[in-house]
């Protein structure tokens, strides 16, 4: 999930950038031979965490995401402005339930066969099937009642209305067909239409991708023969942000996203960057059977405790704002504030009241108990939240105390996070921030089969959410903004999900420039001399 996010956070969600490629070049270029690009060279990005296996549709950690995008193609993409644009398809419609879309002619995977409808229909209803569990299936991909091929033309046929179902297949990467035959082999290797290819990968240390030469499909029409595009692309895994700051100052690394407090010292050196809104701020609560937060009484008094105006520039760093919606990835169609004056306000005393009336006293150690269990929670959060994330981490354990209950912090990378809340269920609290671009993608992360039947990882299951939620996927795309605000703020005042801080998280850059939206665009990643 995000990283759920692409980029710094959580979980994820995977654009193209198309229209942004003519915004990508740098100050010098004018379009000639004089740009001061450089051909040949290697572009090294470092990446807090290690993704775990590669298989870009079993997983939707960030760090996954980025390295996906790399190597696998989508059948459309999204422009800054949130349009729909092309990618392998050329064409697309959509009437009603039934989206139609024609391939590009002469599309080749990595290993040198071709890419056809019938093996984009193969993916597709890969992912339609729940015995996959695929985390796509419901957040990218709508419910699917048949897919087909008619030489290059792919029918899809949902099983019910989706408002923005060509964007959520913006996100889906495409597996070429030995992938599919074999998915084995997606666990350290590549069989994509990407740009690149992955030829040496060495877990928690560095992943190595080369560029397809016979690449002639990207997006604005770029090929392998682009001027300035590397030939080569690194991901070193480096979890400390410090440690990536100084290596992207020497020079010895020319990218890293920074959420924490170095990120100044990049900012003063004037380096190039590029920076995403995100929501950086996000609770969950374990609501499912044998954790103390499945009592609505203590998720509402553990959110009472909290200062969240003051978890919010902690985690930030100073730097953010509160939070406003559950979708602020850009290109995001909905844009409202469902948070302010919904999310429980901080109330030491009326969190103390909650617990008080719900039967949980304080023992003589101060930590309240109910039926002879200890009030003591595990809290997760994510390592991509950086220093501010646990110095916030801290904070927040030391107002539950206050109310007599004992949360253990424990700092998490993105691989072990999520295996945790989708496959353990060992935890409490977390903070996983969730980014994602349109409110259709939220839904099968808060309602729905719990983990790890669903991808309802905290087990929510809010009736006046679920309501709202059926009314908005009948109404098309920025039409139903209003009742996803709605649906969203049932969420919010229940205490369901306590989304915090929001902040623009910056990636910079030494020796090279390129386009980001929700992570950097491979094809608009141009190396410089100097």
């Amino acid at each position: 999930m995000h990283s759920f996010t692409r980029s710094a956070v959580a979980v994820a969600v995977t654009a193209v950038a198309v229209a942004a490629l003519a915004g990508c070049s740098g100050a010098g270029d004018d379009g000639g031979g004089s740009s001061g690009y450089v051909d040949g060279g290697t572009f090294t990005i470092s990446m807090v965490a290690d993704p775990g296996a590669l298989d870009p549709q079993a997983s939707a950690v960030s760090t996954l995401f980025q390295l996906s995008a790399f190597a696998y193609d989508r059948l459309v993409s999204i422009d800054q402005d949130g349009k729909v644009q092309s990618q392998l398809a050329s064409d697309w419609s959509i009437d009603g339930t039934t989206i139609t879309l024609t391939l590009n002619d002469g599309i080749t995977c990595s290993d040198g066969s071709d890419f056809t409808a019938d093996t984009a229909v193969a993916n597709i209803l890969w992912i339609a099937d729940p015995e996959n569990q695929s985390p796509f299936l419901g957040s990218f991909l709508a419910p699917v009642a048949s897919a087909e091929a008619d030489g290059s033309t792919i029918t899809i046929e949902l099983a019910a209305p989706a408002p923005f179902a060509l964007e959520g297949l913006a996100n889906v990467p495409m597996v070429c067909a030995a992938g599919l035959d074999d998915r084995d082999q997606l666990t350290a290797a590549t069989l994509g239409t990407g740009p690149y290819v992955l030829t040496d990968a060495v877990p928690n240390d560095h992943y190595t991708y080369e560029l397809n030469e016979d690449y002639a499909w990207g997006p604005g029409g770029v090929t392998a023969d682009q001027e300035g595009l590397p030939a080569q692309i690194v991901a070193r895994i480096i979890p400390n942000e410090t440690t990536a700051a100084n290596l992207v100052l020497s020079g010895e690394i020319n990218a890293a996203s920074i959420v924490g407090p170095d990120a100044a010292r990049l900012e003063a050196a004037g380096l190039f960057s590029q920076g995403l809104p995100a929501l950086v701020g996000e609770q969950w609560y374990n609501q499912n059977a044998g954790h103390a937060t499945s009592d609505p009484a203590v998720r509402m008094a553990l959110t009472q405790a909290l200062d969240l105006a003051e978890l919010q520039k902690v985690v930030t760093s100073n730097a953010g704002e509160p939070a406003t919606r559950l979708t602020v990835l850009p290109p995001s169609t909905c844009d409202y504030d469902a948070v302010s004056g919904n999310v429980p306000v901080f109330d030491v005393d009326a969190a103390n009241a909650a617990l008080d009336e719900a039967g949980w006293v304080p023992g003589a150690d101060g930590i309240r108990e109910k039926d002879g269990v200890k009030l003591e929670l595990t809290f997760l959060y994510a390592n991509t939240l950086g220093t501010g994330g646990t110095s916030a981490a801290e904070l927040a354990t030391q107002q539950w105390e206050e109310i007599g209950v004992k949360a253990t912090p424990t700092q998490n990378d993105s691989t072990t996070l999520t295996g945790t809340i989708f496959g353990s269920g060992a935890w409490d609290v977390a903070w996983v921030p969730l980014n994602v671009s349109n409110p259709d993608q939220v839904v099968g992360f808060v309602s729905g089969a719990s983990a790890p039947d669903g991808t309802n990882f905290a087990g929510i299951h809010n009736a006046d959410y679920e309501a709202g939620v059926a009314t908005a996927m009948g109404m098309v795309g920025a039409e139903g903004c209003d009742t996803w605000k709605e649906a969203e703020t049932a969420l919010f005042t229940a205490a369901d999900v306590v989304p915090f801080a929001n902040n623009v998280v910056k990636t910079y850059a030494k020796g090279a420039e390129f386009t980001m939206l929700d992570q950097i665009v491979p094809t608009s990643i141009r190396l410089i001399a100097g």
